[in-house]
């Protein structure tokens, strides 16, 4: 397994990861934020590309949402449909935890063919 985590890149260069991957026959879901509300450390439009060996380009997230988007992403790269995802944190939830505010993201998961 060849891991490629480029969390910084642009949409345009996850985009161009993706359909690298998929040119050289790999399967791939793409991730992207449609929505938030709140406190969320990525806007609507970023985007996330998953191969099925674990090579990541882009960002959704972070922490442990990011990584149930990628293991929503493998089971989308199996079965061919499309997921929308929803995560939050309550204001309430997250001043247990030491968090300034909660927040709510939805990521549409969608294989990239």
């Amino acid at each position: 397994m060849t891991t490629t985590n480029t969390a910084g890149a642009g949409p345009d260069d996850v985009l161009e990861q993706a359909a690298a991957w998929r040119e050289a026959g790999r399967d791939v879901a793409l991730a992207t934020v449609v929505s938030t509300w709140g406190s969320a450390p990525r806007r609507p439009g970023a985007q996330l590309a998953v191969t099925a060996a674990g090579d990541m380009a882009g960002s959704v997230s972070g922490g442990c949402i990011e990584g149930a988007v990628i293991a929503e992403a493998r089971e989308v790269m199996e079965e061919g449909e499309p997921k929308l995802l929803e995560f939050g944190v309550t204001n309430d939830q997250a001043w247990e935890v030491g968090l300034a505010c909660g927040g709510r993201i939805e990521v549409f998961v969608e294989r990239f063919d």
